[in-house]
């Protein structure tokens, strides 16, 4: 079903459970307080519905229909339209997982709609109903409890972010191969939070800024300046991971140019001594290739001590580069 949960409150006590939306009407006609009324992916027909009866924008009902929403707050005469982005982190796939979550609020209602199985707003109603001082003074009570449990969902994300990072900075300087990709991954996703998170601040100050205009309680306006705190404290290490990530990725660069370099150096040191040793061995072949021309006339065919100079004259020329080589330091 669409309708999670729909509950009439009068002066912050649970009154009915309506099994339908016409029963909603009815019996917050009949009673007044009010409502609160939770959706999972709602039709066209239940936006019109509600729409209709609460003066709810088209646009704002478009939006809320179609999802997809960046995290914004909009006011339409009484009426404020909320969109937040909750956040779960898959550690194993190491990936940020968004849901979209948009609320009405007015002088008597909250529609809370949910485009994701996840997060569900059992808690924060079960914490608000078990305070009824506080769920009495309204649906802003409400906006302000569920904007503080989104943003103190957003914990966990920050911790699984700063676990991997930790490893990657372990994995840099251990050469694995992988962590390139590991860290242009992570950047990506961390880009994604932020989004999420960035306009968090512009809305909660726009909430400040009409407490004294919408007569928002003293109690709320703590409960609203804790969220901010919250809020600043978790884009600061968004931000900061960030920073981490491109210095990362750097260093990674600048590893991977000196682990290229050593090969190379290594490889031309090998060259070197390959090409030493080639130059030695060629000695000796060239001073044989040229007693082996088989010319009749040439005169140190009949000395008696044309061989040992031929096999001298070798052996020095072999010496004779190696010392060479060596003070060069190629060998």
């Amino acid at each position: 079903m669409t309708i999670i949960d729909n509950a009439v409150y009068v002066n912050g006590v649970r009154t009915a459970d309506p099994l339908s939306l016409e029963q909603t009407y009815a019996t917050l006609a009949e009673r007044g307080g009010m409502v609160w009324i939770g959706m999972f992916r709602p039709t066209a027909t239940e936006m019109d519905s509600v729409a209709g009866q609460f003066g709810l924008h088209e646009l704002a009902v478009e939006d809320a229909i179609k999802a997809h929403q960046r995290p914004k707050m909009e006011r339409y005469d009484d009426i404020l339209f909320t969109v937040l982005r909750p956040a779960h982190y898959i550690d194993a796939d190491e990936v940020v997982e968004f849901g979209e979550l948009h609320i009405f609020t007015g002088t008597n209602f909250v529609i809370a709609i949910r485009h994701a199985e996840t997060p569900g707003l059992a808690r924060v109603r079960h914490r608000l109903e078990g305070n009824p001082e506080l769920l009495a003074l309204g649906p802003e009570a409400v906006l302000y409890a569920i904007l503080d449990q989104v943003v103190d969902d957003y914990a966990p994300v920050i911790a699984g972010l700063e676990n991997d990072i930790d490893e990657i900075e372990d994995q840099l300087f251990a050469g694995d191969p992988t962590v390139s990709r590991r860290i242009y991954q992570l950047s990506r996703e961390v880009i994604q939070f932020q989004r999420a998170i960035h306009p968090l601040t512009d809305m909660l100050t726009a909430l400040e800024l009409g407490f004294e205009k919408h007569g928002v309680h003293r109690e709320l306006e703590r409960s609203l300046r804790d969220v901010q705190d919250h809020v600043q404290n978790v884009t600061a290490r968004a931000d900061s991971f960030r920073q981490l990530l491109q210095n990362a990725l750097t260093v990674d660069g600048t590893l991977t140019t000196n682990r290229q370099n050593e090969a190379s150096a290594a490889q031309n040191e090998e060259l070197k001594k390959i090409s030493s040793w080639a130059a030695i061995f060629f000695a000796p072949s060239f001073v044989a290739s040229v007693y082996g021309m088989n010319f009749h006339i040439m005169p140190e065919l009949s000395w008696t001590f044309g061989y040992p100079f031929a096999i001298g004259l070798m052996l020095a020329l072999c010496a004779l580069m190696y010392t060479v080589f060596k003070r060069k330091k190629w060998l």
